[in-house]
């Protein structure tokens, strides 16, 4: 009786969640219907005549649909991998430092800009880098040409991925200063008294005990491969860069919401979220074969 009291109670406590998914997560996947219907907003989307695939059939023949893919998968590989490494050489960097005051002072300073949101860093890089900003300033000091750093559409996506590095390493390295704690220090002594260096301490015994974490990571972000960015590059980019600035996320948000190609912008959005599902399976089947990761 005991067990069947606890778990009406736990049916309760899941009840506003479950009203929240099914309102704001499942029944609006109804205007999924949009990609494969000529909308019509007047008549809604049910009335809408049937056209079947030609939304998708157009999307292919666009030029800019291989522009945005391309530039898509470049910018989140580019994120992928400097949100894998800068971290993991932070932490280990970090960790070799005796100074715990120090350390942890490090430590929070780094974390602080994951709070911000892309609003504020936006702001922040534009007023860095633009034409009589403290970057052109010294440039300019130096006796170099000043530059339109976001005017340029070459130098545009190492300015997205450099900043959502700088924004985000500080907190991804949590994962691996947990990791780092979790070796066992007897380790460490015991590589000491056989006169083991520092460097041999960090590729011998460091660097192989958080290898499996590592390999976690880089599997499960391959499921992201499709998510270069929304909020960031919408605040840093403009009509000058979208030949190498512009993604999926927000050709979509232009061909909807400005240019009203509701069923053009529900099919690439559809196609994403498709390719998505797959990759998130894959990267789920690798973690679970490479570093014997399993959810459920």
């Amino acid at each position: 009786m005991l067990n069947k009291s606890f778990a009406k109670h736990y049916c309760l406590m899941l009840l506003p969640g479950l009203i929240w998914l099914f309102f704001f997560n499942l029944f609006p996947m109804y205007g999924i219907l949009t990609a494969f219907k000529d909308f019509n907003p007047g008549i809604g989307i049910l009335k809408s005549p049937w056209i079947g695939w030609e939304n998708f059939q157009y999307m292919f023949e666009l030029n800019d649909s291989k522009i945005i893919f391309r530039n898509t998968v470049a910018i989140a590989f580019a994120k992928m991998v400097g949100n894998l490494i800068v971290p993991l050489v932070f932490a280990l960097m970090l960790n070799e430092v005796k100074n715990r005051m120090f350390s942890r002072t490090v430590q929070t300073a780094v974390y602080l800009p994951h709070f911000l949101s892309w609003v504020i860093v936006a702001g922040m890089m534009l007023d860095i880098f633009s034409y009589s900003g403290p970057v052109n300033q010294v440039l300019s000091g130096m006796g170099f040409e000043r530059i339109l750093f976001f005017a340029d559409a070459q130098m545009f996506p190492f300015l997205v991925v450099g900043s959502d590095i700088w924004k985000e390493f500080g907190f991804n390295a949590i994962i691996f200063f947990a990791a780092l704690t979790s070796i066992n220090p007897e380790m460490y002594e015991a590589a000491a008294i056989d006169g083991a260096s520092q460097w041999k301490r960090l590729t011998r015994i460091t660097i192989p005990s958080i290898m499996p974490v590592t390999v976690l990571l880089a599997t499960l972000s391959l499921g992201n491969i499709l998510n270069a960015g929304f909020d960031q590059i919408f605040n840093l980019y403009s009509p000058m860069v979208y030949s190498t600035g512009d993604i999926i996320d927000t050709w979509v948000y232009r061909a909807g919401l400005i240019d009203m190609q509701y069923g053009l912008a529900t099919a690439v959005g559809l196609l994403k979220s498709v390719v998505g599902l797959c990759l998130i399976t894959v990267s789920y089947s690798l973690a679970y074969r490479f570093a014997n990761y399993r959810i459920f």
